[in-house]
């Protein structure tokens, strides 16, 4: 590789931003168990302590994801001024219309209008929260759905999602936007209001330019070219974010590239290839994961640099040889393109990337040699721990 195109790799890596989610720094797992660490956070406000540390090790993770009423706080205008202290921002803000046991039926597609307009009144109080944090993103993620035949009207339910979605479209300010995740199933086992990118996509389609699509990576049926998926969205300009994580069954929320890196890459390929990445693109890249048995800071550490690494890799495709061999029907060679940056040891890239913005090339030894584990482990007891219990 020509060294203007090394720089311009390296330019490209220094300026990946990369939002780490609040909830993941707290005791998180599956809805059987959650096994509880020592030092894990208490407040909001430790938890972007926290997250402080990943972005003084990765260099690449400023923005924190918030989760309300998770991370509800009296004064949300303090909390962004905590996060600025700390060398943060705040990013997304999560709606959670799916733990009360008035949504056990649904929530903005219940069929109950009452229940409807407490979901809609939580929804607008995060866009009140994002006026407060000054946040970009609105992300709606629904468990609305049936589990039997005949449980509801299938139609009707979409009717009541599509108005519900409307009225907080019209309640956005001025650069704001909604993120609406899909889901292909639970806890809805029979019909999910939100299953999938077309669904999505038909109502961020009606609503305008401010609706966009969060693809999450995750939750899909096995097999699913999630690639095809980010390069569609991207050619209509309606991908708004990523969830990164892994799976090996279903929703399993494993860290970014853990179960298979072959596929964070082609992902990475397309988002590279349609002009996903880069200081012009308004693409949130989030992490949504749920570390249960691992230590959480390293854990989000790690797939910060796993999301890196299928980065690196991705600018490093040869988009010449890959077009001529495109063109001329060379389907080995066209493989091979892709194969050959798949294959390329990026860690040494990487770790010349991080020295030249003042880190140390190790984040995770970094991490380990800090003693902050050490330190938030005897700091930080008594008190309730953050997580959602279970």
């Amino acid at each position: 590789m020509s060294e203007p195109a090394l720089s311009a790799v390296k330019a490209a890596l220094k300026s990946q931003r990369i939002e780490t989610p609040s909830w993941a720094y707290g005791n998180s797992g599956t809805r059987f168990k959650v096994f509880a660490q020592p030092g894990v956070p208490r407040t909001p406000e430790e938890k972007l302590d926290d997250a402080a540390r990943v972005q003084e090790h990765t260099g690449v993770a400023p923005v924190v994801a918030l989760h309300i009423p998770w991370d509800k706080v009296d004064d949300y205008a303090a909390l962004a001024a905590h996060a600025k202290e700390r060398g943060l921002t705040l990013g997304a803000v999560n709606a959670n219309v799916f733990q009360d046991d008035d949504y056990k039926l649904g929530s903005v597609a219940h069929p109950d209008a009452a229940v409807r307009r407490k979901a809609l009144g939580h929804l607008l109080e995060c866009v009140d929260i994002m006026d407060a944090t000054g946040s970009r993103d609105l992300k709606l993620w629904f468990a609305d759905g049936t589990n039997y035949p005949g449980q509801d009207d299938i139609r009707s339910r979409q009717d009541r999602l599509a108005e519900a979605l409307g009225a907080v479209y019209e309640r956005l300010g001025e650069g704001q936007r909604m993120l609406l995740e899909y889901k292909l199933f639970e806890p809805s086992f029979y019909s999910t209001d939100v299953p999938d990118w077309g669904t999505a996509y038909a109502h961020c389609l009606k609503l305008g330019e401010k609706a966009q699509v969060v693809v999450d990576t995750g939750h899909h049926a096995p097999g699913t070219n999630i690639e095809f998926i980010v390069a569609t969205l991207l050619r209509e300009g309606k991908l708004g974010g990523f969830d990164f994580n892994s799976r090996f069954y279903a929703d399993d929320d494993l860290m970014a590239g853990a179960a298979d890196p072959f596929q964070l890459f082609r992902i990475m390929y397309e988002v590279v290839r349609g002009g996903g990445h880069g200081p012009g693109s308004d693409i949130a890249f989030m992490l949504d994961q749920c570390h249960n048995i691992e230590p959480k800071i390293p854990a989000i550490i790690r797939s910060v640099m796993n999301v890196q690494e299928a980065t690196a890799k991705a600018l490093l495709v040869d988009g010449e040889a890959l077009a001529a061999a495109q063109h001329s029907g060379d389907v080995l060679a066209a493989n091979g393109a892709l194969m050959d940056a798949f294959h390329t040891d990026v860690r040494p890239l990487l770790a010349v990337v991080r020295e030249e913005m003042g880190l140390d090339p190790d984040p995770m030894g970094a991490y380990a040699r800090s003693g902050w584990a050490r330190k938030i482990t005897e700091e930080r007891k008594g008190g309730r721990q953050a997580g959602w219990g279970a």
